[in-house]
């Protein structure tokens, strides 16, 4: 999750900076470091979370939840079978064979019942008590983060400036949508229509929904916000926006980096790592006017 940090370069900058002019100092050192705060409490927020979802692996919508009501959405499980233990997962009632990845899952001869497989959890090993642990910490470390970018952000223009998509960019939508399914990028300052659309869509609605879906199932939070939990109707429904929410942020990351790896990932990696970013060069148009200027 990039931000462009589009402020005019610091002397320190320009007096470091190169003399190709399609390198630009694109990315401010606050602009890398949330990036990689929320990466990695995210990824450590990911695998504890899978943690703690195998203690109960079942999602329900709804308030309440229990063998005598209708309202699983999503059950990941094993069975004994003529031919042995089987992993399952179910969806909306439809049944999966996931042997060896969900459900039942392990070296060979050494399987256990488990809805998501050890190499995918934090701990490795059963530790409900430690993955809380885990999760927490990396959650408010997110959350803080996340807050004091916003204020910063909103401070110092930077939504209005570089994220908000404005109506020029809605025109380009079309356009942008053809470029990226024909994997053909332009290397600018500026983001994009579907980048800002993508990073508006985690860092405004995803990322808050997230927090708020687990503070609704914090019980100690009951006494504080009793009426959080009802607008998301119930602890339960929580759960499964929380759960449901992880899915979009995992399928986001897959599709970020296969955009890093198809736009080149050695200019991409730079820019978030150093600040510098390549340019397209000048169009040859645009070379002419200047020179005739």
């Amino acid at each position: 999750m990039e931000t462009v940090a589009r402020s005019e370069p610091s002397a320190e900058v320009e007096a470091s900076a190169p003399k190709d002019p399609t390198l630009i100092y694109r990315q401010s050192r606050w602009t890398r470091l949330t990036h990689w705060l929320w990466a990695f409490s995210l990824f450590f927020m990911l695998l504890s979370g899978l943690q703690i979802f195998n203690a109960r692996p079942q999602l329900y919508i709804g308030k309440e939840s229990g063998f005598q009501y209708n309202n699983t959405i999503l059950e990941i499980g094993a069975e004994n079978t003529d031919g042995g233990p089987r992993g399952f997962t179910k969806i909306f009632g439809h049944r999966f064979d996931t042997t060896g990845v969900l459900g039942w899952s392990g070296p060979p001869g050494q399987e256990t019942p488990r809805a998501f497989p050890s190499w995918a959890t934090i701990p490795s090993y059963y530790d409900l008590g430690t993955a809380r642990v885990v999760h927490f910490f990396f959650a408010w470390v997110l959350s803080a983060t996340l807050l004091i970018w916003l204020v910063a952000s909103l401070i110092n223009g930077h939504i209005r400036r570089d994220l908000a998509p404005r109506l020029d960019d809605l025109r380009k939508l079309p356009r942008d949508i053809l470029d990226h399914a024909r994997l053909k990028f332009h290397h600018a300052r500026e983001y994009n229509t579907l980048q800002k659309m993508a990073y508006g869509g985690v860092l405004f609605v995803l990322l808050p929904l997230m927090i708020i879906t687990g503070l609704a199932m914090s019980p100690s939070m009951n006494s504080v916000l009793p009426w959080l939990n009802e607008i998301l109707g119930g602890r339960q429904t929580a759960r499964t926006i929380h759960f449901i929410v992880m899915v979009l942020l995992v399928l986001f990351f897959v599709v970020h980096i296969l955009m890093i790896v198809a736009a080149g990932p050695i200019n991409e990696l730079r820019s978030i790592i150093t600040g510098w970013y390549r340019t397209d060069p000048p169009a040859k148009h645009d070379q002419a006017t200047e020179r005739s200027a």
